[in-house]
C-alpha cells in the first residue's frame, strides 16, 4: 500500500498519533519525578532514591517522600486525567466548547454538599468528602440538564451552558452563605476550596481511585459515541446511534470522574476546559484520540502547576487551584482567538 493512498494517510496519521501519546507518556513521566523531587524543603535525588529503595522511619527527608509528596503526585495524577476525561467527554456530549465540569454546575454541586456536610453534620475528614461530592455532582447534573431540556429543542448547547451557569451561580451563592456565618466550616474547607493537593495521603488515593478507574474506563469506551455526537443528532440517529443512551453513558462518566476529582482536590478549575481543546488542537476531531490525549495533557499541566506553586513563593506555597487559573485562563483566551469554537 503506497503510503500516499488514502488507507495509507490514515496509517501514517495513527502512527503519528500513537507516537504522540508515547511522548505525552514520558513528559508525564518527567513531571512526576518532578512532584516527587522538587518542593519547599529541598532533598538531594540520592536522599530520594534511598527513602524509595530503603525506606527509614526515622529520617525526616524520607517521611517527607513517602507521606506528603508520593501521595500528592499520586493524587495529582489520577485528578488530572479524571479532569481532562470529563471535560472532553462533556464538550463531545454536548457539542458545547465552554463545557467542563465547573461552568456545568458539577463542581459548584460537589462542593455545595461537601460544604453542607462540614456545616450541618460536622463532617471533618476529606474521605468523607468523597460521596458527599459525588451526591452533589450527580444532583447538579441532573438538574443542568432537566432545566436545559426543557422546550422543543432539548437541551442545546446554548440552554446547557446557561443552566449551568445559573446553577454555577446558585450553589455558589449557598455556598458562600454558609461559609460567611460559619467560620469554622471555612476553615475546615478553604484549602480544599481552593483546589489543592496539600495533605492528601493514601487513603485519600485509595478510596477515589476505584470511582476513577471506572470513569475513565467508561469515558474511554465513549469515543466512538462521540464521534457519532459531534456529527449530529440527526447524523448520529441516521447510523444507528441511540442518542439518549450515549449522553447518559457520557454523563455518567463525566458525573463519576469530575465527582472524584473533586471530592479528592477540590474544585479545581480551567483544567476540564483548556485541556481538551489542546488535545484537539493535536489529534483533529476524532474522539478515540482526543480523549486518550487529554487523559495525559491534563496531569501533566495539574502537576506542572502543583510543582510551580510549591516553588514561587517559599517557605509557603500557592495551592495548584490557583495556579493552574493563572495559567489556564490566558491560554484558553489564546486558543479562542486562534480557533473556531464554535465549530464542535
Amino acid at each position: 500500500m503506497m503510503p500516499d493512498t488514502p488507507a495509507g494517510v490514515v496509517r501514517t496519521r495513527g502512527a503519528a498519533l500513537a507516537l504522540g501519546l508515547l511522548c505525552l507518556a514520558v513528559a508525564l513521566l518527567l513531571v512526576a519525578f518532578f512532584s516527587i523531587t522538587v518542593g519547599a524543603r529541598p532533598i538531594t535525588l540520592e536522599t530520594v532514591w534511598t527513602a524509595l529503595t530503603a525506606f527509614d522511619p526515622d529520617s525526616t527527608d524520607h517521611r517527607i517522600i513517602w507521606d506528603l509528596r508520593l501521595p500528592r503526585t499520586a493524587i495529582g495524577l489520577a485528578v488530572g486525567a479524571a479532569l481532562g476525561l470529563s471535560g472532553a467527554v462533556l464538550q463531545g456530549a454536548t457539542r458545547n466548547p465552554l463545557a467542563d465540569p465547573s461552568i456545568l454546575g458539577i463542581h459548584s454541586g460537589a462542593a455545595v454538599f461537601v460544604v453542607l456536610g462540614v456545616a450541618v453534620f460536622g463532617i471533618t475528614q476529606l474521605s468523607a468528602y468523597v460521596w458527599l461530592a459525588f451526591i452533589g455532582a450527580g444532583v447538579a447534573m441532573l438538574v443542568v440538564y432537566a432545566v436545559a431540556s426543557l422546550g422543543r429543542e432539548g437541551a442545546t448547547p446554548i440552554k446547557l451552558a446557561l443552566a449551568g451557569a445559573a446553577m454555577t451561580a446558585a450553589m455558589q451563592s449557598v455556598t458562600n452563605a454558609i461559609l460567611l456565618t460559619s467560620p469554622r466550616t471555612l476553615d475546615e474547607i478553604r484549602f480544599w476550596q481552593v483546589g489543592s493537593l496539600v495533605g492528601r495521603d493514601m487513603e485519600i488515593f485509595i478510596q477515589v481511585a476505584p470511582f476513577l478507574a471506572v470513569g475513565i474506563v467508561l469515558a474511554l469506551a465513549t469515543g466512538r459515541m462521540l464521534d457519532g455526537l459531534s456529527m449530529g443528532e440527526d447524523v448520529a440517529r441516521s447510523l444507528g446511534q441511540n442518542v439518549g443512551r450515549s449522553r447518559a453513558i457520557a454523563g455518567l462518566a463525566a458525573v463519576i470522574l469530575a465527582g472524584g476529582a473533586t471530592a479528592a482536590a477540590g474544585p479545581i478549575a480551567f483544567v476540564g476546559l483548556t485541556v481538551p481543546h489542546v488535545a484537539r488542537a493535536m489529534t483533529g476531531p476524532n474522539y478515540r484520540w482526543i480523549l486518550p490525549y487529554s487523559m495525559l495533557l491534563a496531569p501533566i499541566l495539574l502537576l506542572g502547576a502543583d510543582v510551580i506553586g510549591r516553588v514561587i513563593a517559599p517557605p509557603g506555597e500557592v495551592q495548584v487551584g490557583i495556579v493552574t487559573a493563572f495559567l489556564g485562563a490566558p491560554f484558553f483566551i489564546a486558543l479562542v482567538r486562534r480557533r473556531k469554537l464554535a465549530s464542535l
